[in-house]
């Protein structure tokens, strides 16, 4: 890995410095989804199963995986990894449920009480990638908040095996939430399926997961189509940035590095640093530990797309980050909690020595299922709020609309919304004139 001095580049070096790696692709994948997803929702379950024998390599004739199955695979779990999975759970469900929103209702003027109502989304779908890995913690991250939030209908889609079977621990995981309906479909056509509904896989009103460029463009043309569902988010290929001062530890902040770079080809990971001997230690460490690692060939294609950045202090450190807006951020920093107020943009923030991004991926209670390519600056990651919907409600009594209707045919008039206005100043004659009759 090249080590760049901030200092030394100009505007556009430092735009391609910090440019994610999916973009260049771009063109390609946009129309590759448009006709997976014109297949899918022309073609149906059809498309499905052939999409899935050409992409994934496997041939799938049911769709969707019978509970009993769902059930067998968890019994037949490593007793290990199944404790992992309701341990991780649990942390998981007392971090969501801490931060659940609740209704209110104040009175704004005399006779007139406003209500905000949270009610859970009614059909979810939900996303769970296994293409070089299967990932049963993003059941847990998406499973948990849509149980807590009491969604009534949630389908999740995940990729099979080359036997036509799914994970058994992404199943473990899904029966840990009380998910019944799984099927076996992943990548876009998964996304598609959710979204337009087939004769197998139902209609939901929003989609949630991560995944590779193809699903992240895949949930984005969905959405914006007329009448499609709603989205998490942008939650594409994973991304990490290490902010680190001289006192860091090279190894582990390489680890933290690598442990990103794995995910796959197009994920992206970035060093910002003070300290140029830092930064050459970490590269060189970044050399050696990858020679360690089993997925050593994913991990060095995203590390193309990588970057080593020497900046002229800290605080530079902190404005370039805060203009990536990562999707994680580690604070590799002494005294690293009192720097977490220059945050101002990241999905999920990682303090200090001892808190690597893995415990956030798995098992801290926090949600994995974060904004990526930027989206943190306009955006956080899962929680149970974003399986629910949130109304409001309003009731004026007669000395209410009294009180406050005069502040309605003032504002619609001035607007020339008549209508508007007369449906107020009708009702304010009814009050009158029941205010003088004998």
């Amino acid at each position: 890995m090249n080590v760049l001095t901030w200092s030394e580049l100009e505007d556009t070096a430092r735009e391609e410095a910090l440019r994610r790696g999916t973009a260049a692709a771009g063109a390609e994948v946009t129309a590759g989804v448009a006709d997976i997803l014109r297949r899918v929702r022309t073609e149906g379950d059809t498309a499905l199963r052939e999409l899935t024998a050409r992409l994934d390599g496997a041939e799938v004739e049911t769709l969707e995986v019978p509970v009993a199955d769902r059930d067998a695979a968890v019994a037949g779990l490593d007793p290990v990894l199944r404790e992992a999975i309701t341990e991780a759970a649990g942390r998981i469900r007392v971090f969501h449920e801490a931060g659940m929103q609740q209704g209110y209702a104040v009175e704004t003027a005399p006779g007139v009480e406003c209500r905000r109502v949270v009610r859970p989304v009614r059909r979810v779908g939900l996303y769970v990638p296994a293409g070089s890995a299967p990932l049963p913690s993003t059941a847990l991250m998406l499973g948990v908040p849509a149980q807590l939030a009491g969604c009534p209908e949630v389908v999740l889609c995940t990729p099979p095996r080359p036997d036509g079977t799914a994970d058994p621990a992404v199943l473990a995981a899904a029966a840990e939430c009380g998910i019944t309906r799984i099927f076996l479909v992943g990548g876009a056509q998964a996304v598609a399926a959710m979204a337009y509904g087939t004769a197998s896989v139902p209609r939901v009103d929003k989609i949630f997961g991560p995944g590779n460029a193809w699903v992240t463009e895949a949930k984005r043309q969905v959405s914006t189509a007329e009448g499609g569902p709603g989205i998490d988010m942008p939650a594409g290929p994973s991304e990490v940035l290490v902010v680190a001062d001289a006192g860091a530890d090279a190894e582990f902040v390489a680890a933290d590095l690598l442990s990103q770079a794995e995910h796959g080809p197009d994920s992206q990971v970035v060093l910002l640093t003070d300290d140029r001997g830092l930064a050459e230690r970490v590269a060189e460490e970044v050399e050696r530990q990858v020679e360690t690692l089993p997925r050593a060939d994913i991990a060095r294609k995203a590390l193309a797309a990588s970057r080593l950045i020497v900046t002229p202090d800290l605080d530079t450190a902190f404005e370039v980050s805060n203009d990536y807006a990562p999707e994680h951020l580690i604070l590799a920093l002494r005294d690293a909690a009192s720097w977490v107020d220059r945050v101002d943009r990241a999905g999920s923030v990682f303090i200090g020595d001892h808190t690597p991004e893995t415990l956030g991926d798995y098992c801290s209670g926090t949600n994995h299922v974060l904004p990526t390519a930027g989206a943190a600056r306009f955006t956080g990651g899962v929680n149970v709020a974003s399986f629910q919907v949130a109304m409001t409600v309003q009731q004026a009594t007669p000395a209410g609309l009294a009180a406050v209707g005069p502040c309605a045919v003032t504002l619609s008039g001035a607007e020339q919304l008549h209508a508007h206005q007369r449906a107020v100043t009708r009702r304010l004659a009814r009050i009158d004139a029941a205010a003088v009759a004998p």
